[in-house]
């Protein structure tokens, strides 16, 4: 590696040590890289990168759809969700844990967001989950790895990132190749719940007195016209992605004020600031990594880091584990979206050199970046999950393993068997 690169990784691990902000950290390493290099105007490239980072139509759905699912999460769609996912599975061996997986999948997927999905379900699922005899920490374990998967089926704001750092990578695509990886992913986990239920305290669970379905599809099927709308829109050549975030927001909006009369005008306000607060959190981690990219490109380090991991094997199913293993530990100390910023411009070149399609490799970057957010240090499901369960970390890391075994089961099938994430696009013409 060049001087410069060090400097920039030296600043950039020892600024993430401190604690410091991953935006500010990622701006201030671009930006005392660029100042070693000597000859390139500091000032204006990085003022350059981070206006012209932002500057991009894709990414003005990530606010519209940050606000649609902020609209959702407040307008008391999550129970509505649970009544329907308990008429249709709450029947069977386990139930519950089946009720909080589905939950958290449809949850997940119409509000985009899996931290969300956790403080919202785990609210109200753990305890219930803890009165049926199920324990505590198996309760919290299976809404925080369920919670992930939402981010895999559309809407989901971090394929539009990755999009926009891959570049000529289409959204429609990416959203229609996430729905079959983040279905395998949530039968997995409800697998672990069953084959849990037939050993664990809470396989002593009564038969709930279930809602009928009927009733509870009909309260559950506005929220759920959310993903048809969006995906029908797109497909059907409607609207943009970015347009569709628009409508997202009106149907929202409509659904929160009008059908469920949860949200009151007063309350938009309030709605307003914690949506633009995460949007232009986001909006700064792509400014300031559009400016390490730069480095990144100006040192050759993509090229490099292609050639170097093609020298270490001829066989691509070597190279991608080893991709997987490196992503797999990044996910553990940084948070999604910096990582699939960082991360993307480094391993795409190689990737796609044998012969993987990038639209394979957003599904399985994303994939491999959600078990990272159920893992220690940094894991936000987990943390969400154990605030919201009342339980220290170290009492669920032992019920987390077998949940982690069938993620990253499904992250290797991602990795390995093209058709699951290619077939659906394809199909459309995507």
């Amino acid at each position: 590696m060049t001087p410069e690169v060090w400097i920039l990784l030296i600043i950039f691990v020892a600024l993430l040590a401190l604690n410091v902000p991953i935006a500010v950290c990622i701006g201030l390493a671009a930006a005392a890289t660029i100042a070693s290099i000597g000859d390139v105007p500091t000032g204006y490239v990085m003022a350059q990168r981070l206006s012209t980072g932002i500057a991009s139509f894709p990414l003005l759905a990530i606010p519209f759809f940050v606000l649609s699912g902020v609209l959702m999460g407040e307008g008391g769609m999550a129970r509505r969700l649970m009544d329907f996912a308990a008429s249709l599975v709450g029947r069977f061996r386990g139930g519950l844990a089946y009720v909080n997986t589905l939950t958290c999948m449809m949850f997940g997927a119409v509000s985009g967001s899996a931290a969300a999905a956790v403080s919202s379900i785990g609210g109200f699922m753990i305890p219930q989950m803890e009165e049926k005899g199920y324990k505590r920490e198996f309760a919290v374990a299976l809404t925080s790895t369920s919670a992930t998967t939402g981010m895999l089926i559309p809407p989901s704001n971090i394929m539009i990132v990755y999009a926009v750092v891959a570049g000529n990578v289409s959204v429609a695509a990416l959203f229609m190749a996430g729905v079959v990886p983040g279905i395998v992913i949530g039968l997995l986990i409800m697998l672990v719940a069953f084959l849990s239920s037939g050993k664990a305290a809470h396989s002593k669970e009564a038969a709930p007195e279930l809602p009928r379905f009927f009733p509870t599809l009909v309260g559950a099927l506005p929220s759920m016209l959310l993903i048809v709308i969006v995906l029908g829109g797109i497909l059907g050549g409607v609207f943009s992605a970015t347009e569709a975030s628009a409508i997202a927001v009106a149907y929202a909006l409509f659904l929160a004020c009008v059908v469920y009369r949860e949200v009151k005008l007063g309350d938009l306000p309030a709605i307003l600031l914690k949506s633009a607060k995460t949007t232009s959190v986001v909006m700064l981690l792509v400014g300031a990594s559009q400016a390490m990219s730069w480095v990144l490109a100006f040192e050759m380090v993509p090229q490099n880091v292609s050639e170097a991991l093609l020298g270490l094997s001829d066989n691509p199913l070597v190279i991608l584990l080893l991709i997987n293993v490196l992503l797999l530990i990044v996910g553990t100390f940084m948070d999604m979206t910096p990582a699939v910023l960082i991360f993307t411009p480094i391993f795409l070149p190689a990737v796609t050199g044998l012969g993987m399609d990038p639209v394979q490799f957003g599904i399985v970057l994303i994939a491999n970046l959600c078990i990272g957010l159920c893992t220690p240090p940094v894991g936000t499901c987990l943390f969400i999950g154990c605030s919201v369960g009342r339980t220290p970390i170290s009492r669920v890391v032992a019920p987390m393993i077998p949940f982690f075994i069938a993620m990253t089961v499904g992250l290797l099938l991602i990795t390995y068997v093209p058709t699951l994430s290619l077939w659906l696009p394809r199909f459309l013409g995507l």
